[in-house]
Protein backbone atom coordinates (compact mmCIF):
# COMPACT_ATOMS: atom_id res chain seq x y z
CA UNK A 1 0.00 0.00 0.00
CA UNK A 2 3.09 2.14 1.02
CA UNK A 3 4.97 1.39 -2.30
CA UNK A 4 1.52 2.22 -4.36
CA UNK A 5 1.32 5.26 -2.55
CA UNK A 6 5.25 6.81 -3.27
CA UNK A 7 4.38 5.58 -6.85
CA UNK A 8 1.74 7.16 -7.40
CA UNK A 9 2.91 10.28 -5.83
CA UNK A 10 5.71 10.24 -8.54
CA UNK A 11 3.59 9.72 -11.53
CA UNK A 12 1.64 12.81 -10.14
CA UNK A 13 4.80 14.89 -10.04
CA UNK A 14 6.26 13.27 -13.31
CA UNK A 15 3.16 13.91 -15.13
CA UNK A 16 2.96 17.59 -13.44
CA UNK A 17 5.71 18.91 -14.23
CA UNK A 18 5.44 17.45 -17.85
CA UNK A 19 2.12 18.65 -18.52
CA UNK A 20 3.47 22.13 -16.92
CA UNK A 21 6.65 22.15 -19.76
CA UNK A 22 4.01 21.42 -22.64
CA UNK A 23 1.34 23.87 -21.40
CA UNK A 24 4.53 26.32 -21.19
CA UNK A 25 5.38 25.12 -24.65
CA UNK A 26 2.06 26.06 -25.93
CA UNK A 27 1.73 29.44 -24.34
CA UNK A 28 5.32 30.57 -26.17
CA UNK A 29 3.79 28.99 -29.01
CA UNK A 30 0.37 31.35 -29.08
CA UNK A 31 2.19 34.43 -27.43
CA UNK A 32 4.85 34.19 -31.38
CA UNK A 33 1.46 33.66 -33.28
CA UNK A 34 -0.09 36.95 -31.30
CA UNK A 35 2.92 38.64 -31.73
CA UNK A 36 3.40 37.93 -35.49
CA UNK A 37 -0.87 38.84 -36.20
CA UNK A 38 -0.04 42.01 -34.62
CA UNK A 39 2.93 42.72 -36.38
CA UNK A 40 0.83 42.06 -39.30
CA UNK A 41 -2.47 44.09 -38.57
CA UNK A 42 -0.49 47.13 -37.80
CA UNK A 43 1.69 46.30 -41.31
CA UNK A 44 -2.15 45.93 -42.59
CA UNK A 45 -3.03 49.86 -43.42
CA UNK A 46 0.57 50.76 -44.80
CA UNK A 47 -0.17 47.85 -47.09
CA UNK A 48 -3.43 48.52 -48.03
CA UNK A 49 -2.79 52.33 -48.98
CA UNK A 50 -0.15 51.10 -51.55
CA UNK A 51 -2.24 48.75 -53.30
CA UNK A 52 -5.09 51.06 -53.29
CA UNK A 53 -3.03 54.00 -54.36
CA UNK A 54 -1.41 52.41 -57.39
CA UNK A 55 -5.30 51.02 -58.34
CA UNK A 56 -6.01 54.60 -58.30
CA UNK A 57 -3.30 56.10 -60.03
CA UNK A 58 -3.56 53.62 -63.03
CA UNK A 59 -7.24 54.49 -63.22
CA UNK A 60 -6.18 58.10 -63.31
CA UNK A 61 -3.62 57.37 -65.92
CA UNK A 62 -6.09 55.12 -67.96
CA UNK A 63 -9.25 58.02 -67.66
CA UNK A 64 -6.24 60.63 -68.54
CA UNK A 65 -5.25 58.19 -71.57
CA UNK A 66 -9.09 57.99 -72.86
CA UNK A 67 -9.70 61.30 -72.86
CA UNK A 68 -6.42 62.84 -74.53
CA UNK A 69 -7.65 59.91 -77.21
CA UNK A 70 -10.82 62.19 -78.10
CA UNK A 71 -8.84 65.31 -78.95
CA UNK A 72 -7.04 65.82 -82.19
CA UNK A 73 -3.58 64.09 -81.80
CA UNK A 74 -4.44 62.55 -78.48
CA UNK A 75 -3.80 58.92 -80.29
CA UNK A 76 -0.36 59.78 -80.85
CA UNK A 77 -0.18 60.84 -77.14
CA UNK A 78 -1.67 57.79 -76.51
CA UNK A 79 1.08 55.69 -78.02
CA UNK A 80 3.73 57.79 -77.09
CA UNK A 81 2.80 57.37 -73.31
CA UNK A 82 1.83 53.40 -73.27
CA UNK A 83 5.80 53.48 -75.10
CA UNK A 84 7.36 54.80 -72.41
CA UNK A 85 6.20 52.90 -69.39
CA UNK A 86 7.15 49.78 -71.78
CA UNK A 87 3.20 48.81 -73.06
CA UNK A 88 3.96 48.73 -76.70
CA UNK A 89 0.43 47.61 -77.85
CA UNK A 90 -0.65 50.56 -80.17
CA UNK A 91 -1.59 49.95 -83.48
CA UNK A 92 -1.84 52.05 -86.92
Amino acid sequence: MRNSLIINTLQNLLFCNAKAAVLHGKSVGFALQKSRFRSAKSKLAFFVGIIFTKAKIKQLYYNLIHNRSNTSGGRFLECCSHQAYGLDFCSY
